[in-house]
C-alpha cells in the first residue's frame, strides 16, 4: 500500500503525510509540480526526523506516476460516490489525494479505479489533507490486516 499526493501545495501537509507514512510503514509518492520548493524547511519541520524513515518517490507529472502503478489507484475526493468504510481495500492499493485547493483534474479522476469520499457532517467542506490521509490509510490498513503492531 502507498499514499500518493497529486500536486500538493502546502509544505506542512506534505511533512505531516511523510510522518504518517513513516509511522505506518507506508511509502509516499509525490506527483509534481508541487506548490513549494522541495527543500522547504516547513516539510522537515513538520515531518521532523521521521522523514528519514519513509520511502519517498517524486514523479515529474501524473503520467509518469501512473505508469509506475501495479495495483489499483483509489482516489479520495469530496465528489466520491462511496465511503471508504463500505469499500474493500487490497494490500497493493495506492491511496491518492488531490491538491488542497482544487483536488484533481477530470483525467486523473477518470483514471482512478475507485473514487471515495470520507463522510463528514453537513455544512463543512472537507478535512485537512493530512487528516484525510490518516483516516483513509487507517481504514485501508485495518481491512488488509497491515496495521503496525
Amino acid at each position: 500500500m502507498r499514499l500518493a499526493l497529486f500536486e500538493p501545495e502546502i509544505a506542512g501537509n506534505v511533512g505531516a503525510v511523510l510522518r504518517l507514512g513513516a509511522c505506518m510503514g507506508v511509502a509516499v509518492d509525490l506527483i509534481e509540480p508541487m506548490g513549494f520548493a522541495w527543500d522547504d524547511k516547513r516539510v522537515r519541520r513538520t515531518a521532523m526526523d521521521y522523514i528519514d524513515h519513509v520511502e519517498v518517490t517524486r514523479h515529474a507529472n501524473f503520467a509518469d506516476f501512473h505508469a509506475t502503478l501495479t495495483g489499483r489507484m483509489i482516489l479520495f475526493t469530496t465528489k466520491g460516490p462511496s465511503s471508504p468504510y463500505a469499500f474493500s481495500f487490497a494490500p497493493d492499493d495506492v491511496l491518492l489525494f488531490g491538491k488542497e485547493s482544487a483536488g484533481v483534474p477530470d483525467h486523473v479522476a477518470t483514471a482512478s479505479d475507485a473514487r471515495l469520499r470520507i463522510p463528514i457532517r453537513a455544512g463543512v467542506r472537507s478535512f485537512n489533507l493530512a487528516t484525510s490521509a490518516a483516516l483513509a490509510l487507517g481504514e485501508a490498513l485495518r481491512q488488509t490486516g497491515r496495521l503496525p503492531r
